[in-house]
């Protein structure tokens, strides 16, 4: 039968980019994947919406961990497939992750330079690889699209911020 793994909240209409308030992940089925999992699914959200996010701060250490592990795999996966120089608003357009998020993760891996006022992805095919076989080869829940019956909520078009 079914068995509840763990749950996230996500408010229906945040003025900030928060794709996600709260996890769990119930403490039996904890390093399974499922964490993980409810993060691509709050991300696929996110798609769907049309808005880049990003979760709710402060993060646990724990949320921190997950987090900054889901974007590196999600990551090296997206600029593993790029040919030729890609831009960071390139990267969040494809993958939904916040920017900041993409530009704190790649320092964190030396893929990212800061030159002239802005931030460049340094991720040369070798790198990349490098950096991908460092991460343990855990059987990853995927998030098929097409199994997810959800239409985001129809909200006033919001005013840009100045």
């Amino acid at each position: 039968g079914y068995h509840m793994v763990g749950y996230f909240s996500k408010e229906k209409s945040c003025m900030e980019e928060y794709n996600l308030a709260c996890i769990l992940t119930l403490p039996c089925y904890q390093r399974r994947g499922y964490g993980k999992f409810l993060i691509a699914f709050a991300y696929e959200l996110s798609r769907r919406e049309g808005r880049v996010g990003t979760p709710e701060r402060p993060l646990s250490d724990l949320g921190q961990v997950s987090f900054r592990s889901y974007w590196t795999r999600v990551l090296l996966e997206q600029l593993r497939t790029v040919r030729g120089d890609v831009s960071i608003k390139e990267v969040s357009d494809a993958t939904m992750i916040r920017p900041q998020d993409i530009v704190d993760t790649l320092q964190s891996l030396g893929m990212i330079k800061y030159w002239k006022g802005t931030h460049l992805i340094h991720a040369d095919p070798k790198s990349v690889q490098e950096h991908l076989a460092k991460i343990p080869l855990q059987a990853m829940i995927d998030v098929d699209p097409t199994c997810l019956h959800w239409q985001p909520l129809q909200t006033q078009p919001q005013r840009k911020r100045p």
